[in-house]
C-alpha cells in the first residue's frame, strides 16, 4: 500500500517539485551506491529501492509532459 500512496503523493505535485524530489532520489541512489560499492554497507535492496523511486518520479514527470502536450 505504501507505493500507491507514494504515487499519489508525486502526482499532486507540481513539476517543479517533482524535479526537486527526482533530484533528491538520484544524489540518494548514487550515496546508497557508493556506499556499498565502499563495503560500508552491504544491503543492495536499497540501490534497486532507490531506483525504483527514481524510475517512478520519471514516469510521473513524463505523464504530465504527455498530458501537457495532448491538452
Amino acid at each position: 500500500m505504501k507505493r500507491i500512496e507514494e504515487i499519489k503523493k508525486y502526482r499532486a505535485m507540481n513539476d517543479g517539485d517533482l524535479v526537486k524530489e527526482l533530484k533528491k532520489a538520484q544524489d540518494e541512489k548514487m550515496h546508497i551506491a557508493l556506499k556499498v560499492g565502499a563495503g560500508k554497507d552491504d544491503n543492495f535492496a536499497q540501490i534497486k529501492n532507490s531506483q525504483k523511486r527514481v524510475a517512478r518520479i520519471n514516469s510521473i514527470l513524463r505523464e504530465k509532459q504527455i498530458g501537457a502536450l495532448n491538452g
